[in-house]
């Protein structure tokens, strides 16, 4: 008899129901988000599971990877139509939507959604972080620039040289003509500079994954 299983995740919680294929209950629990806890209660109510579902949320890439590296079929479907499917369902629990989610992986009525792997999960957190650092940069510029012109200075265009140094001289010359200007820049400068190293580190780094990449496989 085959078996599927449903799994509602929340940040500390899971709730986990088990049903054959013809859709009878077979055991309903709760445990907690941790994968170990998730495999060792569906191993002691199912040998080998057909199907395990999740719906698409801030946990399921985690969990998705580390119930796959315990030989679990786990598939994780898109959380949106998955509410379509279990919003006509009268009583709305976790229990409840622990059963619904092991139906619809009974069924296959689903849409499975495609879990990035750690690879290019690495890839792209340094791609988020690069872009967050110049925003952050460019957001320090801009208020540097709009403060300065109150006081009628006008900040010239700045280049990439030596980390935008030349954004961090002409700063300094300005905080020289008043002293809170002079507070100010003495608080920024250091961290406007930290902001475009740790830009141009991670510029670096992108920079040889990217080399990498583009080296054939070796035969």
């Amino acid at each position: 008899m085959l078996h599927y299983v449903g799994l509602d995740v929340s940040v500390k919680s899971v709730s986990i129901c088990v049903v054959d294929g013809e859709g009878k209950v077979l055991a309903r629990g709760e445990t907690s988000s941790d994968p170990d806890a998730i495999a060792s209660f569906i191993s002691e109510h199912t040998a080998e599971p057909e199907r395990i579902a999740h719906e698409s949320g801030i946990l399921a890439i985690w969990l998705t990877r580390e119930l796959e590296k315990r030989g679990l079929p786990i598939i994780c479907i898109d959380a949106r139509l998955t509410h379509k499917a279990l919003s006509g369902r009268i009583n709305k629990s976790d229990t409840g939507d622990a059963e619904g989610l092991a139906h619809l992986a009974r069924t296959g009525w689903f849409s499975r959604v495609h879990i990035r792997s750690e690879a290019s999960e690495r890839v792209r957190v340094l791609i988020g972080a690069r872009e967050r650092l110049i925003r952050m940069r460019k957001d320090l510029e801009a208020h540097v620039r709009g403060v300065l012109k109150v006081f009628g200075i006008c900040m010239g265009s700045v280049g990439r040289a030596n980390l935008r140094q030349g954004f961090r001289d002409q700063f300094a010359e300005a905080g020289q003509t008043n002293p809170a200007l002079g507070v100010m820049a003495g608080m920024f400068i250091p961290i406007h500079r930290a902001l475009c190293a740790a830009a141009e580190a991670m510029d670096e780094d992108l920079r040889l994954i990217a080399r990498q990449a583009a080296l054939p496989a070796a035969s």
